[in-house]
């Protein structure tokens, strides 16, 4: 799986430099990072020296919070990365809009765009595609066994609960019903490797809640992100709206936080992502170590 991971290759480079140039030196020397999970690759690569820029979505590691702001992965403005003069932009897939992407290319920047799958080996290909675009193949093998050693652990215990509790994930509650999240998100899919279950597998993507579709989910949990929680004042005043009044999990007094960055980053802290999850789902079950 590792040798499969570090084989995946980087955009055809600029003819003026970039990843076959900087084969002969120490790789790229001013990166601008667009997505939070590609900024964290480079710091865990020991490369964070030669950002110059990331995007909003880049909270973490603290750090990442001091150096420039290019905006928000999916309306970028191709001046400001421009104006940075950058000799590799790494680009998670869907940043846009589209044609400031074209205007980036047009402009002649070398641009390694990065697959977004939300799967384990999807982490796998990140840290693979960053390692390779940044001339540092060493350091994301070892990477890439610390990732898989983590997260093969990780898994090894939560295989061992039996239950699985429905888990309703709310990522916004302002300015209307609650935003919930249906099959095919990337929040369904860390709900089931913590072992829950999704309680909207019946609605694809994430879309507004009414009070029948929250009746019928029936959660056993609620989840929401740590800046929902604090936006509302209490885990009390988000399990007294009527959407989930009557539901188990107000009943039980089930409700859970967590960064958001953390549960739905797909990232090289996956393995905690899950674990921490894991925990919260499963409080009487012991699945951290």
């Amino acid at each position: 799986m590792l040798a499969v991971a570090l084989a995946v290759t980087v955009a055809p480079a600029n003819p003026a430099g970039g990843p076959a140039a900087w084969a002969a030196d120490a790789g790229p020397e001013r990166i601008v990072a667009v997505g939070g999970a590609l900024t964290e690759i480079v710091y865990a690569l020991g490369a964070q020296d030669r950002l110059v820029a990331v995007d909003s979505t880049s909270l973490y590691p603290a750090a990442a919070r001091d150096l420039p702001d290019v905006g928000y992965m999916r309306n970028l403005a191709a001046e400001p990365i421009l104006a940075l003069d950058p000799d590799l932009v790494l680009l998670i897939e869907d940043a846009g809009p589209p044609p400031v992407i074209r205007q980036l290319h047009a402009a002649g920047l070398t641009i390694v765009t990065v697959p977004d799958d939300t799967s384990a080996d999807g982490v796998r290909t990140k840290i693979a595609r960053v390692a390779e675009a940044l001339g540092r193949q060493a350091a994301g093998a070892t990477l890439l066994d610390q990732f898989d050693n983590a997260y093969a652990e990780v898994a090894t215990r939560i295989a061992a609960i039996d239950h699985s509790p429905r888990v309703l994930f709310v990522i916004s509650l302002a300015g209307g019903p609650p935003m919930a999240a249906g099959a095919g998100t990337s929040a369904a899919t860390m709900i089931d490797l913590a072992g829950g279950r999704n309680a909207l597998d019946g609605m694809d993507g994430f879309k507004p809640l009414s009070p029948e579709a929250a009746a019928a989910a029936a959660p056993d949990i609620i989840l929401v992100p740590q800046r929902t929680l604090d936006a509302a004042g209490s885990k009390a005043a988000i399990l007294a709206r009527p959407e989930f009044a009557d539901s188990p999990a107000a009943r039980a007094g089930r409700l859970e936080a967590m960064d958001m960055l953390l549960l739905l980053g797909f990232g090289p802290r996956l393995p905690e992502a899950v674990d921490t999850l894991a925990t919260k789902l499963h409080p009487d079950r012991t699945v951290q170590r």
